[in-house]
C-alpha cells in the first residue's frame, strides 16, 4: 500500500495550492482528481478552434504585495510562473438605473475621481465608502502578512479597523446607509456583484470590501494564455517537489483511524479501486461531498465544524466565436457589466439567478462580457473570443432542477440558448457547453463554497467573560480563518 503524509481530495485551485505548498514544505503530497484535468473553475482549452475559459477571467494582481494571494502563491512557487497580463480598467457598468455608461478605473485614487466627477452628488458616500474599503484592505494585509501570527487574527482585524460599527451589515445594509435611495451610484460601484456573490441583500459587507477593495488595491489581472496555465504550474510544483497528481481518479471513501488515514478511490467506472493511507488528508470539496465518503461520527463532527452558510451562487458560462473583433459592434472594455432594464434599484440583482430556472426570453439577467481580444491575453484569434457570464439558478434547496430532468428538456434548453447568438453582429457559430443540465450541475455542486453571507454576524447570546468586541472576532475567524474539524485530520476545502 502506498503511503503519503498528506492526500488532497479535489484539484482544484485550493487543493493544488494546498498542495504544492505542503509538497515545497518537505511533505510527500498525492493530489486526487476526478475529472480529465486539473482547475476546476481555473480550466480553458479549445473545442475545435475555439478557444474557451471555463470561468476565471480576472483575478486581483497577485503580484502585489499586499494582495492576498501574493504570499500564497509564493510559497507555492508559482508567482512568477505564469504571467499576470493587466486587465485595464475594472469594469464598464452599462443599463439598469446608469443613464450612461460608467467606467470603473482600476485604483482607489481613480475610482475616487470617476465616481465624483459621474456623481457628484454623492462625493461624500464616494469618499467615505472608498475610505473603508482601503482601510480593510490594509487591515487585512496586515493581518495576514504579520511576521508573529496573532493567536486570533480576526482580533486584530477589528482593532485596526477604526469603525467596525457596519461590521454585520449586507452589502445592500451598508450602501443603503451611505447612499440612500441613490440606485445609480451603488449599481456602479457593485456592477460586477457575480464575481462574489448573486444576492446583495445577503452579501456580507467586509467580505465585499476585501475582494473588491483587492482590486482597487493592485488592478485586475488575466493568466496570459488562459487559466489552465496557472493550475498547470501548481501540478508540476507538486511534482517536482517529488509529489503525484492523478486525474480521472474517484475517491470512494476516507478512513479515519487514531494511527493512520486511508484513502480509496477508483476509476470513474467504478473499477481498479487502489488505497493508499496518509498522516493527513485534505479536502478540497464541499463538506455534503466529503461527509458520505467518511464514517458517520466523523462526518457528523465535519458537519458541526461547518459555519451556517449555504452553498455559494453558480454561474452559467456561455463562450462565442466571432468572425470579427467585439469593438466593432460596441464592446469597449475587457470586463462589461450588463445591468437589464427592469433592473432599477441594486438590491433587484438577487433576481437574476431565478430567471434561468426556465428560459429567460426577454427577461435576461445581469451578465458580464468578457472581450479576451481587448488586452494582451494570449488568446488566439480569430475566432475572435467573447465569454458571456452571469448568475443561474442552481443552488442547493432553492430551485427544484436538481432533481434529474428529462432529456429532452435538457436538449430543449441547450438548443434554445445556441441559437441565440447569432442575433449578435459579426457572430460565427457560435459554441455552446451544456453546463446547466441537471447531471452537470449536481456533480459540479461538490465543489461548490460557502456563500459569503452575513449569518455568521447574527448576534449571539453573549457569554461570560467575553466582550463584544470578542464576539464580534469569533464571528469573523469563523468566516475567514476555519478552524479544522476537531477529532478528525479531514478538513474542507
Amino acid at each position: 500500500m502506498a503511503r503519503y503524509d498528506v492526500v488532497v481530495v479535489g484539484a482544484g485551485l485550493g487543493g493544488l495550492t494546498a498542495g504544492a505548498i505542503l509538497a515545497r514544505a518537505g511533505r510527500k503530497v498525492l493530489v486526487i482528481e476526478r475529472s480529465n484535468s486539473v482547475g476546476g473553475a481555473a480550466s480553458s482549452y479549445k473545442s475545435g478552434e475555439l478557444f474557451v475559459e471555463g470561468s476565471l477571467h480576472e483575478t486581483s494582481n497577485p503580484q502585489h504585495p499586499r494582495d492576498p494571494k501574493h504570499d500564497v502563491l509564493t510559497r507555492a512557487g508559482v508567482i512568477d510562473k505564469v504571467t499576470w497580463v493587466p486587465s485595464g480598467a475594472f469594469y464598464q457598468a452599462r443599463g439598469g438605473p446608469l443613464a450612461q455608461p460608467f467606467l470603473m478605473p482600476d485604483n482607489f485614487e481613480a475610482a475616487r475621481q470617476a465616481l465624483a466627477e459621474r456623481f457628484p452628488e454623492a462625493r461624500k458616500g464616494i469618499e467615505q465608502l472608498l475610505g473603508e474599503m482601503e482601510r480593510i484592505v490594509a487591515a487585512a494585509a496586515t493581518v495576514s502578512q504579520g511576521k508573529d501570527a496573532p493567536e486570533d487574527p480576526s482580533e486584530t482585524l477589528l482593532k485596526l479597523i477604526p469603525d467596525t460599527g457596519d461590521w454585520p451589515l449586507s452589502l445592500s445594509q451598508k450602501l443603503d446607509r451611505v447612499f440612500g435611495d441613490h440606485e445609480a451610484v451603488k449599481c456602479a460601484l457593485a456592477a460586477n456583484l457575480s464575481y462574489f456573490h448573486d444576492d446583495p441583500t445577503t452579501l456580507w459587507w467586509i467580505y465585499f470590501a476585501l475582494a473588491q477593495g483587492s482590486y482597487l488595491q493592485g488592478g485586475g489581472r488575466y493568466v496570459q494564455g488562459g487559466s489552465q496555465r496557472l493550475s498547470s504550474a501548481l501540478a508540476r510544483a507538486i511534482k517536482l517537489a517529488g509529489g503525484d497528481v492523478l486525474v480521472r481518479r474517484v475517491v470512494s471513501g476516507i478512513a479515519l483511524d487514531e494511527d493512520a488515514k486511508a484513502v480509496t478511490h477508483t476509476a470513474k467506472d467504478g473499477s481498479d479501486p487502489k488505497t493508499v493511507e496518509c498522516l493527513r488528508i485534505v479536502g478540497n470539496a464541499a463538506p455534503a461531498a466529503l461527509g458520505p465518503l467518511m464514517p458517520a461520527d466523523a462526518a457528523e463532527r465535519l458537519t458541526r465544524s461547518q459555519p451556517p452558510q449555504g452553498p455559494s451562487m453558480s454561474l452559467f458560462a456561455l463562450t462565442l466565436g466571432l468572425n470579427r473583433p467585439p469593438r466593432e459592434f460596441g464592446v469597449t472594455a475587457y470586463s462589461t457589466q450588463l445591468l437589464p432594464p427592469w433592473m432599477k434599484r441594486l438590491a433587484d440583482y438577487a433576481q437574476g439567478a431565478a430567471l434561468m430556472a426556465e428560459e429567460p426570453g426577454e427577461r435576461m439577467p445581469p451578465m458580464s462580457v468578457v472581450d479576451y481580444a481587448a488586452i494582451d491575453s494570449g488568446v488566439p484569434a480569430p475566432p475572435y473570443v467573447l465569454s458571456v457570464l452571469g448568475p443561474d439558478c442552481y443552488r442547493i434547496g432553492t430551485v427544484p432542477t436538481w432533481t434529474p430532468i428529462a432529456r429532452s428538456a435538457a436538449a430543449g434548453r441547450k438548443r434554445s440558448f445556441a441559437i441565440s447568438p447569432r442575433t449578435i453582429p459579426g457572430s460565427a457559430t457560435p459554441w455552446w457547453r451544456p453546463r446547466s443540465t441537471a447531471r452537470c450541475r449536481s456533480g459540479n455542486i461538490s465543489t461548490r463554497p460557502m456563500a459569503p453571507s452575513t449569518a455568521l454576524r447574527r448576534p449571539r447570546r453573549p457569554r461570560s467573560g467575553r466582550t463584544r468586541s470578542a464576539r464580534r472576532a469569533r464571528r469573523f475567524r469563523d468566516f475567514i480563518w476555519p478552524p479544522p474539524m476537531q477529532g478528525s485530520a479531514a478538513t474542507p476545502g
